[in-house]
Order: C-alpha cells, then structure tokens, then sequence
C-alpha cells in the first residue's frame, strides 16, 4: 500500500514544523505568547497549517512596520490597484500626469531659476586646485 505524502507548499509536515519552530523565534515575545494563549500548536497538520500561517501574518505585519512613507504609499498604491480596472488606473495615471505637470509650471512660474552656473570640467581648471592644494600642504 503506497501512502500519498502530504505537502503544504512544497514542504512536508516536518518541514512545516522546523519552519514554524525557527520562524516563532522571530516573533516578538507577545506575539509567541498569544499564540500559545490561542491554541496554535505545532503538532497535527491542521494546526501546524494554521500556526505556519499565522506567524507568516505576523510577519507580513512586522515588515509594513519598518517600510517608509513613501513604501507604504506604493504598498497602498498595489493593493488599490487590484479592484480596479486597467482603464481606470490607466486614466487616473493620465489625470495624475496633467496634475503634476500643472503643479511644475506653476512652481516654475513662482520660482523662476534666473541664475545661469557653469562649472568647467577641463584639465586646466583641474590642475589649478591641485596646485594651490600642493603650495599649501608645504608651507
């Protein structure tokens, strides 16, 4: 009689259970604490499914925790953007192109960059600072 082994993506159950025991230890202390408040436990299939995924949404918690500003405005942006249609997100990036366009012009009109700067690159310019480094570096 061959018996089927049993795989939860990928993984075997004693997988599982090596993958949940060292991924708990990267939880904070609270977090270990309800889950064995809980009843998560790491012995069974079912309960070891249902512990892998707990802890994977904790984790899932903790790296929103540590993303910047401007990632979890892009986190936000990717969830928004998948209960919408490609016609509305290609018309709101066209809407948000006109408005950001509207807005440069509008700085540009309030702060006009009237200064014009040139920076020399030649060689000339170059060994001018070298020498002047050289001649104060021996007095």
């Amino acid at each position: 009689m061959n018996k089927k082994k049993r795989n939860f993506q990928g993984m075997s159950y004693r997988v599982m259970q090596i993958n949940n025991s060292q991924s708990r230890l990267k939880l904070y202390q609270e977090d270990q604490s309800w889950l064995r408040k809980n009843g998560y436990k790491n012995v069974g299939w079912n309960h070891v499914i249902s512990l892998y995924e707990k802890i994977a949404e904790f984790l899932k918690k903790y790296n929103l925790n540590d993303l910047t500003l401007e990632e979890l405005f892009l986190e936000a942006d990717r969830i928004g953007n998948k209960y919408q249609t490609i016609q509305e997100i290609t018309n709101f990036n066209q809407k948000l192109a006109i408005e950001v366009n509207e807005i440069a012009d509008s700085i540009d009109t309030q702060f006009p960059d009237t200064e014009i700067e040139f920076i020399d690159f030649s060689n000339n310019f170059q060994n001018k600072n070298r020498k002047k480094h050289q001649r104060n570096s021996h007095i």
